[in-house]
């Protein structure tokens, strides 16, 4: 089969779950990975008969994305704030809005007035550790640690620290029964916030292959760690540290009430005019 005859393959094998755009950047996207040839040479070598170990690769790949897993997965990594991330079954593929939290957090950090060299965050609930790899590459002087109860999402956490030379200590915990053994200048989180009531609403391809204790509240509290975090700010985190969440947009108003304490706390927006993230000073 020629790189062109692969292509259409792609688009008719796919089209119930992508429409056309979708189907060219996905069959340019493992070409690339599997053939080696980027998008140029995939137009300037089109009719070029694929190699029968890179075609059955392809088609591997097809049948796994009409399962409706997440190219991400099957790739084994995405991008995400100009960074090489490996993902896979054990973390959440981190999404645009995590990357508007670190905007947020990088802005107010760097006009804080806070002397980075030493430093002390905590990131809870790493999943891949895109939180404190991005933190620890813009404020490499900084004391990053990172939590998180899943032993594999660790693992994987580790594994993009590593690519990127990046020191983060992470500590493997249940946060919710964790007492933090520090005081920190800035808390940050994106924890479970999606209610057990919502699941419903959740597509498939996300509920289906994302590891739900990443996603789903453990109880029928959704605000759950949004009410640990509140606790622990009080006695862990600095006079006049920072903090970030991610939030539950349904929830805005509910979780800005548990920072009620903080000296500053705003419900910020996310670029959809979703209520999504909190930025607080104690």
């Amino acid at each position: 089969m020629t790189i062109s005859a692969l292509k259409k393959y792609f688009k008719a094998e796919l089209s119930g779950l992508y429409n056309e755009s979708e189907s060219i950047f996905l069959s340019s996207l493992f070409i690339h990975q599997i053939v080696g040839f980027d998008h140029f040479q995939q137009r300037r070598f089109s009719e070029q008969e694929l190699l029968a170990g890179d075609g059955e690769k392809l088609f591997q790949v097809i049948s796994e994305l009409k399962t409706g897993k997440p190219y991400q997965q099957i790739l084994g990594e995405t991008e995400f704030y100009g960074m090489r991330i490996f993902v896979d079954e054990n973390v959440l593929i981190p999404r645009p809005e995590t990357e508007e939290l670190l905007e947020i957090a990088i802005r107010e950090i760097q006009s804080s007035g806070f002397k980075i060299q030493g430093l002390k965050i905590l990131d809870i609930g790493t999943g891949s550790g895109v939180i404190p790899l991005v933190l620890k590459k813009h404020f490499p002087e900084a004391k990053v640690s990172s939590i998180d109860f899943s032993e594999k999402a660790l693992e994987t956490a580790r594994r993009n620290a590593d690519y990127h030379q990046l020191e983060i200590q992470f500590i493997h915990a249940d946060y919710l029964h964790h007492e933090p053994a520090e005081n920190y200048d800035i808390i940050i989180s994106n924890p479970p916030y999606i209610g057990i009531e919502e699941e419903i609403d959740i597509a498939d391809s996300v509920k289906e292959f994302e590891p739900k204790m990443a996603l789903f509240s453990p109880v029928a509290d959704a605000l759950i760690f949004y009410r640990k975090i509140a606790e622990d700010a009080k006695k862990h985190l600095k006079e006049n540290g920072l903090l970030f969440l991610e939030i539950n947009q349904k929830l805005g108003p509910e979780t800005l009430k548990l920072y009620s304490y903080f000296s500053n706390a705003q419900l910020l927006k996310d670029l959809s005019e979703n209520d999504r993230f909190i930025y607080g000073r104690k």
